[in-house]
């Protein structure tokens, strides 16, 4: 008999600002994963001890004010590790995998990249390049495996509210989308657009700086559910959670689920 496998993203936007809509969130659901981003919080810091007395276990690497990323799980993490391994800068807080249940899972917090005339834009292309080698390297596109996170990149245009004025901007320029197709071309599907292909108007991001943005529809899709087809193929339904978004204390991004028979 196959079981229900339940998997979550969040972009907390500060995590110990979201520990009462996260837990209560857990509560409700009781996902088998969640994978948390910008979590705000040194390792010292961090607010283990709350999430692990709702049943679940949690690792993490944090850094102060920015980044962060951490794994939320009901059953304990194995081989776990984090950053990239290439040479160059590793960005532990960004990037962590572990396996859960049997199941590779690589959760990321994509640079930003501010405008397209930044460095930091090229350092965000430059991560995307180095991630796409990462997985050649210490993965098969043949096995299952999960790649969720906060992406920072909104894959087509109806996954941002206004694709022809925010054509320039650092999360929907053509090179921003090119870089991250690179990616999904090693062997990724996309879980959330394999039962919402062609659907506008699907987000789970609606910027604080816009006023009304979230009453008004202004959102963007840039957090990802992505398997290989070996684990996609086993999927069964994703969807975005909107209700937290309309929660107290929300972050500026909400939770997308995505289940799958394992």
């Amino acid at each position: 008999m196959s079981k229900q496998f339940k998997v979550a993203t969040y972009n907390c936007a500060s995590l110990r600002a979201r520990m009462p809509l996260l837990l209560s969130w857990l509560q409700a659901n009781r996902p088998d994963v969640v994978c948390l981003q910008e979590t705000k919080v040194v390792d010292a810091d961090f607010p283990a001890d709350p999430i692990r007395e709702a049943g679940y276990s949690v690792v993490f690497k944090g850094q102060k004010s920015y980044a962060g990323v951490a794994i939320v799980s009901l059953e304990e993490a194995q081989d776990v590790g984090w950053g990239l391994d290439d040479g160059g800068e590793p960005d532990d807080a960004r990037l962590i995998h572990a396996t859960i249940q049997g199941i590779p899972i690589v959760n990321t917090y994509v640079p930003q990249g501010r405008s397209v005339d930044s460095e930091e834009f090229q350092y965000k292309l430059r991560w995307l390049a180095r991630i796409k080698e990462w997985f050649a390297r210490n993965y098969s596109a043949a096995q299952p495996l999960l790649w969720v996170g906060d992406f920072n990149v909104a894959p087509e245009p109806i996954d941002v509210h206004d694709p022809k004025r925010l054509v320039t901007h650092a999360d929907f320029h053509p090179e921003a989308r090119a870089a991250l197709e690179k990616v999904r071309e090693w062997g990724f599907v996309d879980v959330f657009r394999r039962y919402h292909a062609g659907e506008p108007g699907q987000y789970t991001f609606w910027d604080f700086r816009v006023r009304g943005a979230f009453e008004r529809g202004l959102g963007w899709r840039v957090d990802h559910i992505w398997a290989t087809s070996a684990l996609a193929d086993k999927s069964t339904a994703s969807w975005i959670d909107v209700n937290a978004r309309k929660a107290e204390r929300p972050s500026d991004h909400t939770l997308l689920i995505a289940e799958f028979a394992l």
